[in-house]
C-alpha cells in the first residue's frame, strides 16, 4: 500500500490535508508529524513513498528535513507545502529533486490533482522496477544455461565462432589468459549436490560450471594472478569437497588437467582432469594430472599418452573398431618392450577405466572393468581385454540402438517450436532421454550444423518478420524472440545478417514503401 506522511508546525493544516487525501485516497495509509526533526526520525520507520512537507517550521525547516531524509532514503517523493512563492526556495527546492509544491492555502482540487499526479509517477515507476527485475530474474536464468553451454561447447569440441566470444562477454566471471579444467567425480546418487558445488564456484568468483554428466562435473577454473596454479587448484578442490563432508559423503574425488593458455586448447586440459581421476581410493581426494603415475617403459607411456587423446573422441563417436585396435597396439607395445606383464595389464585397466568413464560421461551406465583372473601371459591378456570392450561396445549400442531415426527431427521441430525460450543442450537431452554431447553430435552429422547454430537462425528469422512491424520496439523484440538483453540481440543479428536491427529495418519499410513495380 503507498504511504504518505504530511509534515507541517499547524495541526489545522495536518488534519485538513489528512482529510482531503484520505477521502479522494481511500487506499493511502497516512502518518502525520509535527516538525522536521521527527519527520526524520518517522521516514525511517515509516518509510512513506511520498512526503508532503511545510518548509517554514520551528527548529528544522522542511527544506533541511528534505534534504536529511533524502540523503537516506533517495527513493521517497516530495511536495512542499508553502505561503511563500518565491524564487529562492524554489531553486532549492528543485536542486533538492522535490517533485512539485503547494501554495497555502490550496482548493482541495488543487491538493487531490497534485498528490495524485505524484503518486501516479510513483505507481509507473514501481510497474518498471518490476518489470526491470523480472527481466534481471530472466536473465540471471539465461546465463546459468549460458555458462553450462559454453562449458559443454570448449570441452567437446562444439565451439559456436559467433557466439562463443559474446557469450563469455555476459557471463559474470571474464577469462584470463591462462585456464585449467577440473573433474569433480561424484557419489552414486550425489546429484542434488550440483547446486551447491556451482554456489561454492561462483563464490569464488574463478570458474564456469558445467552440466553434470552421469557422476561426472567439469568446471573450466581461470588463473588467478599471484597465486600459485598447484595453490589455486587445491583451495577449489578443498571448497568443493567440503560440500560432501558436510553431509558426510564420501567417495567424491577431483582430478585437475594442467593450465592451458587458450579456450581452444581447454579440451586437453579436462581430458588430463578425467585421466587424473582414475585412482580415486587416493587418502587425498584430489590429484593433479601432473602427479599420475607413468607406467611401462618410456615409449609405450608415451604412446598411452598420445592414444588418449584421440580414444575419448573414439568412444563418443562409436568408432569401436578404433578402440579395439588402440587397446591391442597398446598391449604389443609393451610385449615388444619385454614390459613387466602385471604392469601391463595395470596399463590396460587404467586404459578400460577411461572408456567407461568416457560412457558414463555421454550418459551410458556401464559396470566398472575389472579382469576376472591375473594373465599368465600377453595372449590371456588379448583376449580378457577384447571381452571387456566388447561388453562395453554392447551397453553402447544397447543405449542407441533403440533409437527412432527421426529423434534428431523431434528435437529440430521442439527447437522451432520453442526457439523463443530458454532451451539448453541440457534441457533437450532430458526432453529426448539422451546425453547432451550425443545430441550435439547428431546435430552435426544430422543437419550439418550446432544446435545453438539452429537455435539462433530460428530466432533471427523471427526478429526479421517482426522487424517489418513499426509498432514494435527492438526492446520488446530481444524479449519476443527468446533473448534476454538487446545490446546481445543485436551483436548476435549483425553477425548474422550483416547489418544491425535497425538497418535491417530501415532496409525493409523503404522497400514496403516503393510504388508497386518500383524496385
Amino acid at each position: 500500500m503507498t504511504r504518505l506522511l504530511i509534515v507541517d508546525d499547524e495541526q489545522i493544516e495536518r488534519e485538513g490535508l489528512q482529510m482531503i487525501l484520505q477521502k479522494a485516497y481511500p487506499d493511502l495509509v497516512i502518518e502525520q508529524s509535527k516538525n522536521g526533526k521527527l519527520a526524520v526520525e518517522l521516514a525511517g520507520k515509516f518509510k512513506p513513498d511520498l512526503i508532503l512537507m511545510d518548509i517554514k517550521m520551528p527548529g528544522m525547516s522542511g527544506l533541511e528535513a528534505v534534504e536529511k531524509i533524502s540523503a537516506d532514503h533517495p527513493a521517497i517523493k516530495f511536495v512542499m507545502v508553502t505561503a511563500f512563492d518565491t524564487f529562492d526556495y524554489a531553486r532549492q527546492a528543485i536542486k533538492l529533486g522535490v517533485k512539485d509544491y503547494l501554495l497555502k492555502p490550496s482548493k482541495a482540487s488543487e491538493i487531490i490533482a497534485t498528490v495524485g499526479k505524484v503518486l501516479n509517477q510513483n505507481e509507473e515507476e514501481q510497474k518498471v522496477l518490476a518489470v526491470s527485475m523480472s527481466q534481471k530474474e530472466a536473465l540471471q536464468k539465461a546465463l546459468t544455461l549460458v555458462e553450462t553451454d559454453v562449458v559443454t561447447q570448449l570441452l567437446f569440441d562444439h565451439v559456436h565462432e559467433v557466439h562463443l566470444d559474446m557469450l563469455v562477454e555476459m557471463l559474470d566471471i571474464q577469462s584470463t589468459n591462462e585456464k585449467f579444467v577440473m573433474s569433480v567425480l561424484l557419489a552414486e546418487g550425489s546429484g542434488a549436490y550440483y547446486s551447491a558445488i556451482k554456489e561454492k564456484v561462483r563464490q569464488s568468483k574463478s570458474g564456469w560450471v558445467g552440466a553434470l554428466y552421469g557422476r561426472q562435473l567439469p568446471i573450466i577454473v581461470f588463473r588467478e594472478a599471484g597465486e600459485s596454479f598447484r595453490s589455486q587448484g587445491v583451495s577449489l578442490a578443498n571448497e568443493i569437497l567440503s560440500v560432501a563432508k558436510l553431509d558426510g559423503e564420501t567417495g567424491w574425488f577431483i582430478g585437475i588437467g594442467n593450465v592451458c593458455g587458450s579456450l581452444g586448447q581447454i579440451r586437453q586440459s579436462y581430458q588430463e582432469s578425467l585421466i587424473a581421476t582414475m585412482d580415486s581410493s587416493l587418502p587425498v581426494k584430489y590429484r593433479f594430472y601432473s602427479d599420475v603415475p607413468a607406467v611401462g617403459t618410456a615409449r609405450c607411456g608415451h604412446l598411452a599418452k598420445l592414444g588418449e587423446k584421440e580414444l575419448f573422441d573414439q568412444i563418443r563417436l562409436g568408432e569401436w573398431e578404433q578402440v579395439d585396435l588402440h587397446a591391442l597396439d597398446l598391449i604389443q607395445c609393451y610385449e615388444t618392450e619385454r614390459a613387466d606383464l602385471l604392469q601391463t595389464q595395470q596399463r590396460v585397466l587404467e586404459l578400460l577405466w577411461i572408456v567407461s568413464r568416457v560412457m558414463d560421461e555421454i550418459g551410458i551406465e556401464t559396470e566398472k572393468p575389472l579382469f576376472s583372473f591375473q594373465a599368465q601371459n600377453y595372449w590371456q591378456l588379448r583376449q580378457e581385454t577384447s571381452r571387456l570392450l566388447e561388453r562395453m561396445k554392447q551397453h553402447y549400442f544397447a543405449h542407441y540402438g533403440d533409437l527412432e531415426t527421426d529423434t534428431i527431427y523431434q528435437i529440430k521441430q521442439y527447437i522451432m517450436e520453442h526457439s523463443h525460450q530458454d532451451i539448453s543442450l541440457e534441457a533437450l537431452a532430458q526432453k529426448v532421454k539422451l546425453s547432451p554431447i550425443y545430441i550435439s553430435k547428431m546435430f552435426k552429422e544430422k543437419l550439418g550444423v550446432n544446435y545453438i547454430d539452429f537455435l539462433t537462425e530460428c530466432r533471427i528469422e523471427k526478429a526479421k518478420k517482426l522487424l517489418g512491424d513499426p509498432e514494435k520496439s527492438i526492446k520488446e523484440i530481444t524479449f519476443e524472440v527468446g533473448y534476454h538483453e538487446p545490446n546481445y540481440f543485436s551483436k548476435v543479428f549483425k553477425k548474422i545478417a550483416a547489418v544491425s536491427p535497425k538497418e535491417y529495418r530501415r532496409t525493409l519499410l523503404s522497400k514496403k514503401s516503393l510504388p508497386v513495380g518500383d524496385n
